[in-house]
């Protein structure tokens, strides 16, 4: 089954340059995009804010039917959580501020034994970050950060990026207490250890749930990646509504990106019999309303859970 692309918004888009190995640069993926007919992506890079460079390319070869947005991610390279660098990037207009990614403890102590795909050929190791204090409490400067953004940029999402449950469940519980409504759950199935009933409750929170394409083994076959089972039970579990389905992918060593989110698409109709007005609030609806492409808000309530 094949689902059209036109319009779909990909908010989870590795593009180079960056200091990891990268299919395609911003450039090359906003062209490819716009021939298909994607509305959007967002390009991600675990190390350097992407907003600069994507503005560019949007200016310089956008056609005017597809924009590529930017995000910071804050790792160690831009100084871990540092309340300066989300001020600098919202101000340039990011889209999306993940918290530590490859950064993260829980990160690294996932990939002791294989190298993580996306990371760079960088020189100084990483330096872990947990930003729960010893009572399990959020450290001041991740409260101060998420204060910032309801303040200031509420219509910036909060991406929850690769930290432990016991982390990404106060996150949440303190972005849900200053106000922030747009919230996205990194593949909390991948590397995360969440269980099915911590992403309904996220979800009811009013929390998006990611459905990534590359760490599904229909997809990106790969002896660490997941069945497909995983999937059609968070699309049962969680409902369409309060889903975010994206690609996750630019890594050199896998399929084109939008081949391989077609393909996902397509799996979640033939093995979770997606409709394709479900997939269109997934892949269109939801990501445009998380990055303020559009006016409507999908979703809001968490809506029913269809399963």
């Amino acid at each position: 089954m094949s689902f059209d692309m036109k319009n779909v918004v990909d908010i989870h888009v590795h593009a180079g340059p960056s200091v990891a190995k990268r299919r395609v640069d911003a450039g090359d993926m906003l062209l490819d995009a716009q021939k298909i007919g994607y509305r959007g992506f967002v390009s991600k890079d675990h190390y350097f804010p992407t907003i600069m460079g994507t503005d560019m390319v949007t200016k310089f070869l956008g056609n005017g039917s597809c924009e590529a947005f930017g995000c910071i991610v804050l790792n160690n390279a831009v100084g871990g959580i540092n309340i300066y660098a989300v001020d600098a990037a919202c101000a340039m207009g990011a889209k999306i501020v993940f918290m530590p990614t490859i950064s993260a403890l829980n990160h690294i102590n996932h990939h002791t034994k294989k190298k993580f795909v996306g990371a760079g050929e960088l020189k100084i190791q990483e330096k872990p970050i947990y930003y729960l204090d010893e009572q399990g409490e959020l450290k001041p400067e991740v409260v101060q950060v998420l204060e910032f953004l309801a303040q200031n940029y509420p219509e910036v999402t909060l991406g929850t990026g690769h930290g432990t449950v016991a982390e990404i469940n106060k996150l949440i519980d303190k972005a849900v207490e200053l106000g922030l409504q747009k919230i996205l759950v990194n593949h909390p199935f991948f590397n995360i250890d969440a269980t099915i009933d911590d992403m309904v409750r996220w979800a009811d929170q009013g929390a998006m749930i990611e459905l990534n394409a590359v760490v599904f083994d229909d997809v990106v076959p790969a002896s660490h990646h997941l069945p497909f089972d995983i999937a059609k039970e968070v699309y049962n579990r969680v409902g369409y509504q309060r889903i975010v389905v994206d690609s996750d992918m630019g890594q050199a060593s896998n399929v084109p990106l939008t081949e391989g989110l077609q393909k996902f698409a397509g799996l979640l109709m033939e093995k979770c019999g997606a409709t394709e007005e479900q997939l269109k609030v997934m892949m269109h609806d939801n990501p445009a309303w998380l990055i303020g492409i559009d006016q409507a808000k999908n979703g809001q309530t968490g809506g029913d859970h269809n399963g």
